[in-house]
């Protein structure tokens, strides 16, 4: 199944299913997060009561496929994370630490993009994308989120859904050498779409090991940038879904990014790699289009830089006690 939100032509936000080149509206006006919440058996019983009918695709304008509830985005690609620090240090390698257990950051929320809408990014010199597979976590009575084993990790995975992290690189750097973050260097905005794939489609895709073995392609005005197999991360969704509860709670509506994939997945893997900016950071007006075996094809592009207040700096202060 296919889930997903869209605008239809008199600007009326439709939720329901994607089926075939129709939407079709959830019956009992049911909407994504209620659908998540009640579970991936409960929305194919939904599905089944699904009237015919709907809307042609083509005539709506798709949105993100929800409103995530959290984001958590993953940095789980061995061959990524040598070509990033390349490009800070250019040395690269992997840190032993990042074999211990899979990293993530939080990210905004509030500022999902969906299918073709552009990202208005802050006013930066190494503006980039990130191509990424995400899993939609819905509800299970069973657990509560907390502690999840490996096995009810992968109960919690209602669908997949393509995201692309948008990065300003110049602001990520500075950041981080406070030792914090990203923080504003990543989220003013977090694409994802077109829609969501329930689990049992992809289900076949699994290897032995539990890898989703699928094809990941990004391209930059047409012209292909990278490409690499999703079966590439160090770790299986279930297990970063457990290390995400451990001590805290997930819920549905999260989602949870792999990380970017390797092999050209963002442009900072590439400068890191070739030693300089080349491939160029992105510019007003440039496409990034992604693709994803099984999920379909994600595109947006980049509008016009937003200039924010400028920030004061630190004031010395005397450090007085009392």
């Amino acid at each position: 199944m296919r889930i997903g939100r869209w605008l239809d032509p008199a600007g009326r936000v439709g939720e329901g299913f994607v089926i075939d080149d129709r939407v079709v509206p959830f019956p009992d006006g049911a909407t994504v997060a209620e659908v998540l919440e009640s579970g991936l058996a409960a929305a194919h019983a939904l599905r089944a009561r699904a009237v015919s009918g709907g809307s042609a695709l083509a005539a709506v304008r798709l949105l993100a496929p929800l409103w995530p509830a959290s984001i958590r985005d993953f940095v789980a690609f061995e061959e990524h994370v040598e070509g990033v620090t390349a490009s800070i240090d250019g040395a690269g390698g992997v840190v032993p630490e990042w074999y211990e257990a899979p990293t993530f950051y939080f990210t905004n929320p509030h500022t999902v993009l969906g299918p073709d809408e552009p990202v208005a990014p802050p006013v930066c010199d190494r503006l980039d994308f990130e191509l990424e597979l995400a899993v939609v976590l819905g509800g299970a009575p069973d657990a509560d989120g907390r502690n999840l084993t490996r096995e009810e990790s992968a109960d919690r995975i209602f669908g997949y859904t393509i995201m692309n992290d948008w990065s300003a690189r110049d602001l990520q750097a500075r950041e981080m050498k406070v030792r914090l973050g990203p923080a504003k260097g990543k989220d003013f905005g977090t694409s994802l779409g077109p829609w969501i794939v329930t689990a049992d489609e992809l289900a076949p895709r699994l290897d032995a090991d539990g890898f989703l073995a699928l094809r990941a392609e990004v391209f930059v005005n047409d012209v292909p940038i990278g490409e690499d197999l999703v079966s590439n991360m160090g770790w299986p969704f279930p297990e970063l879904i457990a290390y995400a509860s451990r001590n805290s709670r997930v819920v549905a509506g999260d989602v949870l990014g792999s990380g970017t994939v390797g092999n050209g997945g963002c442009l900072a893997e590439l400068w890191g790699r070739n030693g300089g900016l080349t491939p160029p950071p992105l510019r007003e007006g440039d496409e990034v289009r992604m693709t994803i075996d099984g999920i379909g094809t994600l595109t947006g592009t980049v509008g016009a830089a937003v200039a924010a207040p400028p920030v004061a700096p630190a004031r010395s202060r005397s450090r007085a006690r009392h």
